[in-house]
């Protein structure tokens, strides 16, 4: 019997598979645990269709990616930040700062966790931080840290 699985199960076959297994297994194992599905012309077509959606779905958070690297090469952020008398900060610029700068600022969203900071930034200064925006798209963040 074809089925199609809706989970990952071990041995067997991953979310989204269709595989076939035994008849007993599955209408006695698979089917009735919301582990599969039987493959039947609806659901095959249904399958397909979300591996459709899911392709456009990823193409468009490509673009977006392309889109953002793209913007962010022409982009100063400038963050102000209090700090004592060296010149060091209290505390430290975090990815969280960045973020919400670049989405005053310029527009651009970004999520924290894609900042990735070599270092933590301590001082006043110009730096570059890169940004990991996905699908193998990375940006460069210009930042400049000023006296508030």
């Amino acid at each position: 019997m074809k089925v199609i699985f809706n989970a990952d199960v071990k041995g067997q076959g991953k979310k989204g598979e269709m595989k076939e297994v035994s008849s007993g297994y599955a209408r006695n194992y698979l089917i009735p645990r919301g582990l599969a599905a039987e493959a039947t012309t609806d659901n095959i077509n249904a399958l397909k269709l979300k591996e459709k959606a899911k392709a456009a779905q990823i193409a468009r958070e490509k673009q977006l990616a392309a889109e953002n690297a793209k913007k962010l090469e022409g982009v100063q952020v400038v963050i102000r930040a209090r700090a004592g008398g060296a010149g060091k900060l209290f505390g430290a610029v975090t990815s969280q700062e960045i973020s919400d700068a670049l989405k005053e600022q310029f527009g651009i969203e970004i999520e924290k966790n894609k900042i990735v900071q070599a270092e933590p930034i301590k001082t006043f200064g110009s730096y570059t931080v890169k940004a990991k925006l996905g699908y193998e798209t990375s940006g460069t963040i210009n930042l400049l840290v000023i006296e508030a």
